[in-house]
């Protein structure tokens, strides 16, 4: 499975590609933004090198990694990213706005998008959310999935049903 472009009403998200890092590399500089996704703001070289990374595609048999950056249609200003990892046929899928383009509905939307471009190519998705971030919780359940009680590495499970 590959990334092609997925577009919304307001956003466009794009393949990811290592040219993207330099724009990206302050769309994810504030370290507030790592609360809850843990670590710290990467530098060029090594946004740069973990973009190189996945666009090189999973190390392993049989799992496919999908990487989009999300573009604001007006004005084309990159403000976060989304992705999937696709194993036996189920797609594990992560989102990250920028603090600067938050509280815009970014998320929801490219989420969203993203988790109706996969459904007719997986058998099920599913996203892990720190129970304390009230904000990426909504964004999982506006994009349809549903909290399942299981917590691994401190955070919840969210999975489309059926």
């Amino acid at each position: 499975m590959r990334a092609e472009p997925i577009p919304t009403a307001r956003l466009e998200l794009v393949p990811l590609e290592v040219g993207h890092a330099e724009e990206m590399v302050g769309v994810l500089g504030d370290p507030v933004l790592h609360r809850f996704i843990g670590g710290a703001p990467e530098g060029l070289e090594e946004l740069r090198a973990r973009y190189a990374r996945w666009e090189g595609g999973a190390p392993e048999a049989g799992t496919s990694w999908c990487n989009w950056v999300v573009r604001e249609r007006d004005g084309g200003r990159l403000v976060g990213t989304v992705q999937a990892t696709v194993a036996d046929g189920v797609a594990e899928v992560a989102w990250v706005v920028g603090t600067a383009r938050q509280g815009r509905g970014y998320a929801r939307e490219a989420a969203g998008a993203l988790v109706g471009w996969l459904r007719p190519r997986v058998r099920g998705v599913v996203a892990h959310v720190h129970p304390g971030h009230a904000a990426s919780a909504a964004v999982a359940r506006a994009a349809g999935l549903v909290p399942t009680g299981e917590v691994l590495d401190g955070e919840v499970r969210w999975e489309f049903p059926g």
